[in-house]
């Protein structure tokens, strides 16, 4: 459905989705959001100058100064504008996408740092920060919005950046953030219970997810795990190139772990024999994946495997914290699922000794997806010596309602090796007081961030700052 009204010509000069930054030359996107409607702001826009109003219902007063475009989907419009409008920067890079529930970021952040390190100026756009070689530009999303993307994507362009690595959150697929993109090439990881507050079921998680690869172009390709139950489904009708890779099986690209310590992983990588900084089998998948679509974009496998040994994970991403004053080891991870916990828990389990003793601290957002926060104490609690259950962003939620729900997943027998502490500092020291020398102390769930969202209020927090400030104390 296309209608337009008012005038036919305009010299548009901005895109915007914030009737705020509307002004004379803009277009305004009405958008419908989760907990706003952009057509109740049409109004303002127009007091604000908006040269033209996108929307899929248009009031009922037309301001005659204004053109107006009824749309069935606004957001796709905008996607589709936002590309025409910064002159498609997509189709003149080599636009990555990663997408997947556990994996992403250190994906794009180690595919951003190899192809520096090949000698490519490069782009990134991620959870933890978006970059144009060295240049850091703070995110606020997995994805920007289409507007935002484009506009990055452009100066990117401008920069001299020849590739751009970037994180494809389910909520982007059908939000529409990546329409009208051109990528040459897709990643998948793995598949694992997460923003079902959002999609409301596993299939439309994975339908959200499979819609990225649906949208690739013949030039492309599509790079999945074939060790994950979703990742060949992944592959169903696209049209360009099909690539997989495993460490159990049958794949393009074929992996083989030889040992998994606490200096790295020792791989067999397509019968090549590589020791590499990172650590636990998720990364071994991890390694596999960037590797394939290193070579995917035509680069030397020896070369790339060369620079990947020496290369490290993204920051909060299995990050060690380490005191001078203290025998204690830190570990720092985003882990927010249950499977990225179970999958941290486990490389700990895997390389530390017997007299070794695992704390871990860990909670679970608020206004989030609830059905994760029994399952997440659960695996804390059998996984470790002893669990501390805290606030994790609580956002407009009570932190003591999300506790409550985590200790009902805590077996009984279990019970005696979990405390339940909400202010976050508080945990994590106790967590610190609890470990004796040589034990580990894994805080969990937050892992790059540097704030608490309690209230719509974000303050300054920092877990490896945190961590650091507690070993310092205990060391005095």
């Amino acid at each position: 459905m296309l209608a337009q009204h008012g005038a036919t010509d305009v010299s548009v000069s901005g895109l915007t989705l914030d009737s705020r930054q509307a002004g004379p030359g803009t277009v305004f996107f009405a958008l419908r959001g989760t907990a706003t409607d952009g057509h109740q702001f049409i109004p303002k826009a127009v007091e604000q100058g908006a040269a033209v109003i996108i929307a899929e219902e248009l009031p009922a007063d037309l301001a005659s100064t204004t053109i107006y475009v009824q749309v069935a989907d606004s957001a796709e419009a905008m996607a589709r504008m936002a590309a025409e409008f910064y002159g498609h920067p997509s189709r003149k890079l080599q636009l990555v996408g990663v997408t997947g529930t556990n994996g992403k970021t250190t994906c794009a952040t180690m595919l951003h740092k190899l192809f520096r390190e090949l000698g490519y100026h490069c782009g990134l756009l991620s959870t933890v920060q978006n970059q144009i070689d060295e240049q850091v530009i703070p995110a606020t999303h997995t994805t920007p919005d289409a507007i935002r993307l484009n506009e990055l994507l452009a100066r990117m362009l401008k920069a001299g950046c020849t590739h751009v690595f970037m994180e494809v959150s389910s909520h982007a697929v059908v939000q529409h953030r990546i329409t009208g993109l051109q990528f040459a090439g897709g990643i998948f990881t793995n598949l694992t219970h997460d923003h079902l507050d959002y999609h409301g079921t596993f299939d439309a998680y994975l339908k959200a997810k499979k819609g990225f690869f649906d949208m690739l172009p013949k030039t492309a390709f599509a790079l999945t795990n074939a060790d994950d139950k979703p990742g060949p489904v992944m592959l169903q009708n696209v049209v360009g190139r099909r690539e997989s890779y495993s460490l159990r099986g049958t794949a393009t690209f074929r992996g083989k772990l030889l040992e998994n310590a606490v200096h790295g992983l020792h791989l067999e990588v397509d019968g090549q024999e590589v020791q590499f900084r990172l650590i636990g089998v998720f990364n071994a998948y991890n390694l596999l994946a960037i590797y394939g679509a290193a070579v995917l974009l035509g680069e030397d496998s020896t070369e790339v495997l060369t620079v990947l040994s020496g290369l490290t994970s993204a920051p909060g991403r299995f990050e060690p914290v380490v005191s001078s004053k203290v025998r204690i080891t830190g570990i720092v991870d985003y882990a927010h699922t249950p499977d990225a916990l179970e999958n941290v828990l486990q490389t700990i389990a895997d390389i530390r000794q017997p007299s070794q003793q695992v704390i871990t601290v860990v909670g679970c957002g608020g206004n989030r997806d609830g059905a994760k926060r029994p399952i997440m104490a659960r695996l804390a609690a059998q996984l470790s010596n002893r669990a501390v259950l805290t606030s994790d962003n609580p956002r407009f939620e009570d932190p003591n309602d999300i506790l409550t729900q985590m200790q009902g997943g805590v077996p009984v027998e279990d019970l005696g090796k979990v405390l339940t502490i909400a202010d976050r500092r508080e945990a994590i020291k106790t967590a610190v007081a609890l470990a004796q020398p040589g034990d580990i102390v894994l805080v969990a769930g937050k892992g790059h961030e540097t704030y608490q969202e309690v209230k719509g209020v974000r303050a300054e927090f920092d877990d490896k700052q945190v961590l650091t400030e507690m070993f310092d104390l205990l060391g005095k």
